[in-house]
């Protein structure tokens, strides 16, 4: 999000209303699907946006519009959040469904928090990371904008509906390729990773190996990236017996390639330099 109100707008929203949004516990399953419905609608209408960012116009005229929009459908706390976020000043139109989108991932985070699930869908949203590195076809699918969302959720379904990902996971990677919001896939993958691991207090370190990891590496792992990155972090151990020696190793959108794989790649593009 970029421009000094709508920076300012979406924190101060997000942190006067996080209180709330946590005390929903389980309702707020139903509240992040209201918000990124909502934020769905706002992307495809920027007259809307313009609408309910308008500056000039009074707050009760723009509260009046999302009641129009929702009616009594929606849970009290949704309206509570899109009643605060009209009421505040914003930089661009369109920045106000970003942040819509963000109070969603905070509600799915909250729900997951109420049902003890949230390192689980961390570490699921990882894996599917990892996953999908090696898988750039449907990476590519993923987030086709020629494609409609219907066929890019059901693409999803159809590889991933069957490995017994918690609701969580499946809502915010399906979220992720239903509404693009001009992002790769990917990127929006390791955006709610990112999220997650600020949520926990824990950085993700997704660490890729042909064999499973002993014990004494993963506290290895767990001393030296915990020093480096001034905080705890989670190892999160991924098999891929296509891996050829030595490990991946990816910390945010940083990734460390010490398998044999990349080590001959790297030797290929240096000795082909060196010809040339």
């Amino acid at each position: 999000m970029r421009g000094e109100a709508s920076r300012i707008a979406d924190r101060e929203s997000r942190d006067s209303l996080a209180p709330k949004l946590r005390d929903t516990r389980e309702d707020a399953w139903r509240i992040g699907n209201e918000l990124f419905t909502i934020t769905r609608v706002l992307d495809d209408n920027i007259a809307l946006d313009r609408a309910l960012t308008d500056p000039s116009r009074p707050v009760a005229d723009k509260v009046a519009v999302v009641k129009e929009l929702v009616g009594d459908r929606v849970h009290p706390m949704t309206m509570e959040i899109m009643a605060d976020l009209v009421s505040r000043r914003w930089s661009l139109a369109r920045h106000i469904a970003n942040a819509v989108e963000d109070f969603g991932v905070d509600a799915m985070m909250y729900y997951a928090d109420a049902t003890g699930a949230t390192l689980r869908v961390s570490i699921e949203l990882s894996q599917l990371n990892s996953a999908l590195l090696n898988l750039p076809v449907v990476r590519a699918k993923l987030y086709d904008d020629q494609a409609t969302s219907e066929a890019r959720v059901a693409l999803f379904r159809e590889l991933f509906g069957n490995k017994g990902l918690n609701k969580v996971t499946m809502r915010l990677a399906e979220h992720a390729t239903c509404n693009l919001r001009r992002r790769r896939y990917l990127e929006t993958i390791q955006w709610l990773i990112n999220k997650f691991s600020r949520h926990m207090g824990q950085s993700m370190v997704t660490v890729t190996t042909a064999t499973p990891l002993s014990d004494e590496q993963v506290r290895r792992l767990e001393k030296v990236y915990s020093a480096k990155a001034g905080r705890p972090v989670h190892i999160n151990s991924v098999v891929d017996p296509s891996v050829l020696g030595g490990m991946r190793i990816q910390v945010g959108d940083e990734v460390t390639d010490n398998t044999v794989v990349a080590q001959l790649e790297h030797l290929h593009r240096t000795v082909k330099a060196g010809t040339n």
